[in-house]
């Protein structure tokens, strides 16, 4: 089972099944919701998926008809996208998860719109915190 919840911590869901189909979004529409440079997002059961807190505060934006994208109405964090093609089943953003998780992603997606200023290949140095001489 796996806790998740949005940015202020209104909205508090739990997913009580698998994620499957994980991969890192490089589309435009994915780039522009997320405001990153790609949406990591996996599938899971809508029947799995419990609001256990906030479902109040769970607003949603069509972006296409029949594909809505819901988020928290106070923190505007993205939770899930949903498609009416496919009803019984959700796509997670993974960043509000706040288990650890077994899956592991299976691919970048639509790499031909990622950011010009992406580079998958990066050799850029890791920090644990913050980079060395940011206040």
């Amino acid at each position: 089972m796996y806790q998740a919840s949005c940015l202020c911590g209104a909205v508090k869901l739990e997913l009580r099944g698998a994620i499957t189909s994980i991969i890192h979004c490089h589309c435009s529409l994915c780039r522009k919701s997320s405001g990153t440079a790609y949406a990591t997002n996996g599938f899971v059961s809508r029947d799995e998926l419990k609001v256990i807190a906030g479902e109040e505060h769970i607003r949603h934006y069509a972006f296409k008809p029949g594909r809505l994208r819901h988020f928290c109405g106070i923190c505007a964090s993205p939770l899930y996208s949903s498609n009416q093609d496919n009803p019984e089943k959700l796509r997670l953003r993974l960043g509000i998860l706040d288990s650890d998780i077994a899956e592991r992603p299976m691919s970048h997606n639509y790499v031909t719109s990622k950011a010009n200023w992406e580079d998958l290949d990066a050799d850029l140095p890791r920090y644990e915190g913050k980079e060395p001489g940011r206040k």
